[in-house]
């Protein structure tokens, strides 16, 4: 029998120890970046063996090899948010247990890693909260500029000013729309681009295309036919105090519109539950929210690797669940030894629905988890949960970045309404009728996708 020196109590109480005394960092016995340097990319020597092992935290329970179902999700509830617990518990939900990846440079794209590594310690606030190079008035540079975060907004701001970790990206989208009895009731498809301004590590011009840009972000719709060509482009200032411009297109009005800033509270589509604001669990710029506060440190459960279908020629996920089996993706979990739940408020939203949300946060790779809002009542309204991966399997299987090293993205999303029980099903496809391809790194979709004039011209 193996004496357990350091168990899950030692490493509970460590987390709620710190979050007592209002500190935030990373790690148990050192700094995860501390043990990156140290072990070539691998962070186990940031924490004990046992924070790192789901089968000592089930009590055998939940193993690696096997399934979180209905029969053990009680042994590990205080590892998933409250409403993941509502759909393995009561609606047939099914995941499989994967180990803990301790390799840091598989849970982001080489570049953004890299990146994150070679600018550690360069970055501060600005007199307004923006980041800036220490010591200049320049933008951010690349990578995450708080790998080692010292307060809820630092964690926040890193994650914001580069959503998807890449210079450029095209991804193909599939949104299939649930109600509660788990039927479709709508399936659309849909291009989604990002194109950073700043913050670049690859593409020229770098670190700036712009200066006083973070971000282009432009949605089109392929599919049904009638939404398709509907397409909105939001043009972000580097300027976290400014709220984007957001212009839209309409088939059906043949123009190009401006949209109020609550547009961004509001369904994309007819019966989504996905608005603006959700994207990548933080769709606004950091400083419209506000009041910050780390309200728990904990390991969790989530969906980390393991999630790529990449034998299926589209890429097209398993299902799971619900009355049919079609209610959920069947997603692969794993121990995340340490993550950050972070509180904020909509402050320059005053006629936002929502009145606050929780995101859980990696501190492994300081990215998103899930994400909780609440309604103005105080009540928890929506569940957004991502599933990511790299893009390369046991098999052989891979999907490679124009620098050859495989990709590294978001597989899924669940957006469960969980006040009418409604979800919107987002999967990230190899490939859409048309012709669109998911892309990393393209120079051309700027002209293509991020201006006015483009955005016209593919709803014409």
């Amino acid at each position: 029998m193996r004496l357990i020196k350091y168990d899950r109590e030692y490493t509970r109480r460590h987390f709620m120890e710190q979050t007592a005394k209002g500190v935030v960092g990373t790690g148990v016995f050192m700094p995860i970046w501390d043990a990156v340097q140290k072990g070539g990319g691998d962070i186990s020597a940031a924490y004990p063996e046992e924070a790192l092992s789901i089968e000592t935290y089930s009590k055998g329970a939940v193993k690696v090899g096997g399934t979180l179902d209905a029969s053990n999700i009680d042994s590990v509830k205080d590892l998933v948010d409250p409403i993941a617990y509502i759909q393995y518990k009561k609606q047939g939900r099914v995941s499989d247990v994967k180990a803990t990846t301790t390799d840091i440079t598989k849970l982001g794209p080489w570049d953004y890693v890299q990146a994150t590594d070679a600018n550690r310690g360069k970055a501060t606030f600005d007199e307004k909260g923006n980041v800036r190079v220490k010591g200049t008035t320049d933008p951010w540079i690349g990578g995450n500029p708080f790998p080692e975060p010292k307060s809820a907004q630092e964690v926040v701001a890193g994650h914001t000013l580069s959503w998807g970790r890449h210079d450029q990206l095209l991804y193909c989208v599939t949104d299939d729309e649930l109600n509660a009895h788990s039927e479709t009731q709508y399936r659309y498809q849909f291009v989604w681009v990002e194109i950073q301004g700043t913050c670049r590590t690859v593409l020229d011009p770098k670190p700036y295309k712009d200066p006083n840009i973070l971000r282009w972000n432009t949605s089109f719709f392929t599919g049904p036919t009638d939404v398709a060509g509907t397409s909105y482009l939001n043009v972000w200032n580097y300027d976290a105090t400014q709220f984007p411009d957001l212009h839209g297109f309409i088939p059906a009005f043949k123009r190009i519109r401006r949209f109020p800033t609550t547009q961004r509270f509001e369904p994309m589509v007819p019966g989504t539950t996905f608005y603006m604001s959700d994207a990548w669990m933080m769709g606004d710029p950091y400083l419209t929210w506000g009041k910050y506060k780390i309200v728990k440190r904990q390991p969790v459960l989530a969906n980390v690797q393991g999630n790529w279908n990449g034998a299926d020629a589209n890429w097209t996920k398993q299902n799971v669940g619900g009355a049919n089996g079609q209610r959920f993706f069947r997603s692969a979990v794993e121990l995340v030894p340490e993550a950050v739940v972070v509180e904020m408020e909509p402050t320059r939203y005053p006629r936002s629905p929502y009145g606050k949300k929780w995101i859980w946060f990696d501190t492994r790779n300081n990215g998103p988890l899930v994400h909780i809002t609440f309604d103005r009542r105080g009540q928890m309204w929506k569940q957004w949960e991502g599933g990511f991966d790299m893009y390369e399997d046991a098999k052989g299987n891979a999907f490679k970045e124009p620098n050859g090293k495989p990709m590294w993205s978001w597989v899924f999303v669940h957006s469960h309404d969980i006040q009418s029980d409604n979800i919107s099903k987002l999967q990230l496809v190899k490939s859409l009728p048309g012709g669109y391809q998911t892309t990393m790194n393209d120079a051309k979709l700027y002209d293509s996708y991020c201006t006015e004039q483009a955005i016209q011209q593919l709803g014409a």
